[in-house]
């Protein structure tokens, strides 16, 4: 352990005092885990026509844009850093690149109109099933097409913010972005509470696999090794979980 420790710092050393090609092929390599994390991760609300190869692709440019602009006298680790630029790098790839095909989206509007329509008609939140039956369509196809959309929604709100914040006039104004004002508080609070009231409502299995993914960070591989169960039934439970979620996380991503 010592020994690659000591390998890794002189790696470190060699990029960072010559850009040594050799260096920083060991430290790319060093690093990939970390790229596969976040693809894993990011992933899970992709549908399955996005290749995990692309995905990869664009993990690994953020984590050489990490290695050419970290600088090992701050203090701070380089895990940290290059976590925030391959998930960033990924995210923007994927935002450019509209990954939703216009027929996914179409599905999409299909299936939140039948919600909005079937809720109102039974006053009451409706199960999966029953949208699946009233579109004539599989279960697990409307839980990926929701969970799909809304993965989506949260990138389009994402890119709205950063043209707003690079348009005309952005130089001159001064944001404090840690300041949350009373009433952004009082509705995040609300959400919140909103939230955990919901989550409450699930079963043992759907509470863990939410708390593992989100609070703990795992994969879904490796909640199935957790849980003693596939990555397809872990994945499966994942989707149901953001259907019975749907309408809450989008309030919260849209105040964030």
């Amino acid at each position: 352990m010592d020994e690659s420790k000591d390998q890794e710092k002189y790696y470190w050393q060699m990029w960072t005092a010559s850009r040594d090609s050799h260096a920083g092929d060991m430290l790319v390599q060093r690093y990939m885990p970390l790229v596969q994390y976040h693809v894993q991760r990011i992933s899970a609300g992709l549908p399955k026509n996005v290749s995990r190869d692309d995905i990869k692709s664009l993990g690994l440019m953020g984590l050489l844009d990490a290695l050419q602009k970290f600088d090992p006298e701050r203090d701070l680790k380089f895990d940290t850093y290059a976590s925030f630029r391959v998930r960033g790098a990924i995210i923007d790839g994927l935002r450019k690149e509209d990954w939703m095909p216009r027929s996914a989206r179409e599905k999409a509007k299909k299936v939140d109109a039948a919600i909005e329509e079937l809720e109102q008609k039974s006053l009451r939140h409706v199960e999966a099933h029953e949208v699946a039956a009233a579109l004539d369509m599989p279960v697990e196809e409307v839980y990926q097409i929701t969970q799909e959309y809304l993965f989506a929604n949260v990138l389009s709100m994402d890119d709205q913010s950063s043209d707003h914040d690079e348009g005309e006039g952005a130089a001159f104004t001064l944001r404090d972005h840690h300041a949350i004002m009373p009433e952004d508080q009082l509705v995040k609070g609300e959400l919140h509470q909103d939230l955990a009231s919901v989550i409450s409502q699930l079963n043992e299995k759907e509470q863990l696999v939410l708390s593992l993914f989100y609070t703990e960070e795992l994969t879904l591989t490796e909640i199935g090794e957790v849980m003693n169960l596939s990555t397809s039934r872990i994945s499966q439970i994942h989707s149901k979980c953001l259907f019975k979620l749907r309408k809450l996380l989008a309030s919260e991503y849209s105040q964030t």
